[in-house]
């Protein structure tokens, strides 16, 4: 069994309990799909919120839904978890599908929603008991889970406080705790980590990491490239409601470049000769930044980084500002769609 890191220190317990670890063991030869859509489709009034999805994630993957706010991310989670009915489109979970069968659907997952739902006025223990309850579990086992949950996320100490006395690392590990209560056959995460200082965003990768590896399917929306990097076996780029790109970060960063070049100039009413030398030297589609002086483009090979800093000198152009680094996920959308990541709010999917 795999047990989770958090701050360097191993926890022993398991998410899983023995029965059901056994439960989730998967023959190699069961490839089957976890979830696959085709033409999944939904509207709010004149906003199209989905448009066309079609997925189809293997059993056993982390799989990422990467994209900015707006996208289409949340909505597409709340069909396949059965809380949107779609307006066109299939979608099965699990075999299952999400009109038809929707309560075979609801028995076998589990929805981590963008904002912690547990109780503040409750301890850490009151909230994951009161779930086991409502789960059917008798108070004994559903103290007991709770325990075991408490014990894996590293909420030992502050099972007894109220959760309202919680960091926000703490409340989203509780709420993905509640999730687990029993554990699901596919986990939906949406953008887990979203406003979390970067120690509780480790802390939340690293369960998540031993949630997929004792067998669970989880479905995660982000807006972070390197969370996608990190946790996503493969990830589908969506933008306006449709899914643009799909593959492993690899493949994407691949496709936009291995780096990202970004200038500044000391003087901006040369920004435009200046795209015309990096589009020559480079070979690529240059992009304006938001100031005046900015720009930045894709390097298919770092050395030509120095082509470009030559080419400028030759002509006079001065430079005041240079670096050379991964694609970031904005970049990402401008290679893909021709502009930036808008940070819009999705139309009504909460």
């Amino acid at each position: 069994m795999t047990s989770i890191e958090a701050d360097g220190d191993s926890q022993s317990s398991s998410i899983l309990s023995a029965e059901e670890d056994r439960t989730l063991q998967k023959s190699p030869t069961e490839l089957d799909l976890a979830i696959e859509t085709n033409g999944l489709k939904k509207a709010f009034g004149d906003t199209q919120a989905v448009d066309g999805v079609n997925l189809r994630i293997p059993r056993g993957t982390v799989y990422g839904l990467l994209g900015p706010n707006g996208a289409g991310k949340t909505t597409t989670i709340r069909m396949l978890a059965t809380l949107l009915r779609p307006d066109a489109g299939i979608a099965t979970v699990l075999g299952h599908d999400i009109v038809q069968d929707a309560a075979e659907v609801r028995a076998t997952v589990s929805l981590t929603g963008q904002y912690a739902s547990v109780d503040e006025d409750l301890t850490g223990r009151e909230n994951l008991v009161l779930v086991g309850r409502l789960l059917g579990f008798s108070w004994r086992d559903a103290k007991t889970r709770a325990d075991e949950l408490l014990t894996a996320f590293g909420l030992d100490d502050a099972a007894t406080r109220q959760v309202r006395t919680y960091s926000g690392g703490m409340r989203r590990r509780l709420d993905i705790a509640a999730s687990l209560v029993v554990t699901p056959e596919v986990l939906f995460l949406d953008e887990p980590t979203t406003g979390l200082d970067p120690r509780s965003r480790n802390q939340v990768w690293a369960i998540i990491r031993t949630i997929a590896a004792e067998g669970t399917t989880v479905l995660l929306t982000t807006q972070y490239l390197d969370e996608a990097d990190r946790l996503a076996d493969r990830l589908a780029v969506i933008d306006n409601g449709h899914v643009i790109a799909e593959g492993t970060s690899r493949e994407l960063k691949a496709a936009v470049g291995a780096s990202t070049l970004h200038i500044r100039l000391r003087d901006p009413e040369r920004r435009e000769e200046a795209g015309a030398i990096l589009r020559d030297v480079l070979g690529v589609v240059v992009h304006n930044g938001t100031d005046r002086d900015a720009l930045s483009a894709s390097v298919p090979h770092d050395q030509e980084a120095a082509a470009v800093l030559t080419a400028l000198a030759d002509v006079g152009i001065r430079v005041a500002e240079f670096s050379l680094g991964q694609a970031s996920l904005d970049e990402v959308f401008l290679a893909l769609t021709g502009r930036p990541a808008e940070d819009t709010t999705e139309e009504m999917s909460a």
